[in-house]
């Protein structure tokens, strides 16, 4: 044992220096937020034609219907074809009114989008419609590249706070991520342009420049690393920040650790990839739900705050484990009851994607405390780290299966749902941390297993559905 943990009770659980930290990541969780979303309102799929000028060559008196007529073919809707063409042919004007063409091949001359429509990254950027999709996954990828730096923030934060404030400390800093995707919905309502949109968002990640002299490294992993009087100085600092006295035979407590690499926690990297699936499949869906997009856009960003703050209880009286099983299947029943609604209910579509939404949210938040609990400090960079690759991937995965909705639309939601339905009932192979201190090592880990397994022995859980019902 490093000592670490009792010392941490003696500094504050959630004194100046933890609620700085907490602060520090107020930036962070507001910018991850914009670059996670923005290309919802950046990459807008608006409505465009193949160029089809060449006619003009042979018929400059055509008006632009006549035009369209002649040149693009007709979808089973009786709209015009977007990225396909008749195939322009060597003829008169007369011979293509006498036999019309019937040839048909993909857009060769470019794309026409309509000149009233703002420019978007789509518009200006992609030169083919045919991977316009593909585009927006390649997107997806992108902005998930600054959420690689808030883990680095959130176990900063989190090796800090004692057990009893923890939750509370972490919920609140992802409640500023919610708020950073209403922030989203007003700059991209009032920002047309897609490039004003892209600095006004990315601005504030500069402060993050400076954060290297700010942030205090973690005293649990300088003392998992053999750095001892590194982390006495550090420990001696947040002493000093809380107004705190650290007895010298206090500080004599820490020890290095033992360098174990076998942790318990893998399960993580599976509900945590089911919940960064239905999460992005919900969220990155918005301009399909039938409602105005900044509207829906501000219902999901606004949602999550309840949501984050409602894991504050559940994660007390019930415990991560129970919190996180019911919520994912939660969120996945919802999607699927979602594939049953008809494609013209756009209102009831909405209503059951923000409820969705409500749960893969305070599922996100749940997922971040259990991992970085279940992960001893000599791992838990590391395992959070694997963690958010997991997610990031299900993030990558989720526009790619919205492509699968061109052969039956309830394809994609039925996909959704089920992967965290599969997550929750896999969230029983994990341990219960409620109330219990980080783990320094996977010796931790274990006797704290064998402890939980005892205690539920003499002690049988109430089932977690009455106890709902009782509140």
């Amino acid at each position: 044992m490093s000592g670490v943990g009792e010392i941490l009770k003696a500094v504050g659980d959630f004194g100046r220096f933890q609620k700085c930290l907490v602060l520090l990541s107020v930036i962070p969780c507001l910018s991850v937020a914009f670059h996670q979303f923005c290309q919802l309102f950046m990459v807008v799929e608006v409505p465009h034609r193949c160029d089809t000028s060449w006619i003009l060559a042979v018929g400059p008196n055509l008006t632009e219907e006549e035009q369209l007529n002649l040149t693009l073919p007709r979808g089973p809707n009786g709209h015009f074809e977007q990225c396909s063409m008749f195939s322009p042919v060597d003829w008169d004007l007369d011979s293509i009114l006498a036999y019309g063409l019937n040839h048909t091949e993909k857009c060769s001359s470019g794309w026409v989008y309509p000149s009233e429509q703002p420019p978007s990254l789509l518009t200006e950027v992609c030169t083919c419609c045919c991977i316009c999709w593909v585009w927006k996954g390649w997107g997806t990828h992108m902005a998930t590249a600054p959420p690689a730096l808030v883990p680095a923030f959130f176990l900063s934060a989190t090796e800090w706070i004692g057990v009893s404030s923890r939750p509370n400390a972490v919920l609140t800093s992802h409640c500023c991520f919610a708020i950073g995707q209403m922030i989203l919905a007003g700059l991209s309502y009032g920002i047309r342009n897609w490039r004003l949109l892209e600095i006004a968002g990315s601005a504030p990640m500069f402060a993050l420049f400076f954060y290297i002299w700010v942030l205090p490294e973690s005293a649990r992993w300088l003392v998992t690393k053999g750095r001892i009087e590194e982390a006495k100085k550090v420990l001696q600092k947040a002493a000093a920040t809380n107004k705190c006295s650290l007895p010298p035979e206090l500080l004599e407590q820490v020890l290095g650790g033992p360098d174990l690499r076998h942790c318990p926690g893998a399960p993580c990297l599976a509900f945590r990839f089911v919940n960064s699936f239905v999460y992005y499949g919900l969220s990155l869906n918005v301009t399909n739900f039938g409602l105005d997009i900044y509207l829906t856009q501000l219902a999901f960003g606004a949602v999550e705050i309840p949501a984050r703050f409602a894991c504050i209880f559940t994660l007390q009286r019930f415990g991560r484990r129970k919190t996180q099983a019911v919520l994912l299947v939660l969120s996945g029943l919802v999607c699927l009851i979602i594939t049953g609604i008809p494609e013209d209910q756009p209102v009831a579509t909405t209503v059951l994607a923000t409820i969705g939404k409500f749960a893969a949210s305070a599922s996100f938040s749940t997922s971040y405390v259990y991992a970085a609990e279940l992960f001893p400090t000599v791992v838990r960079q590391t395992g959070v780290g694997l963690c958010s690759v997991s997610a990031r991937v299900a993030g990558i995965l989720a526009p790619l299966v919205r492509l699968l909705g061109q052969h039956h639309r309830a394809i994609p939601m039925a996909i959704f749902g089920s992967a965290p339905v599969l997550g929750g009932l896999l969230c029983i192979l994990l341990p219960e941390t409620c109330g219990t201190d980080l783990a320094d090592d996977t010796g931790d880990v274990q006797r704290r297993a064998e402890q939980l397994q005892e205690k539920e022995k003499t002690q049988p859980e109430e089932p977690f559905l009455p106890q709902l019902a009782k509140n």
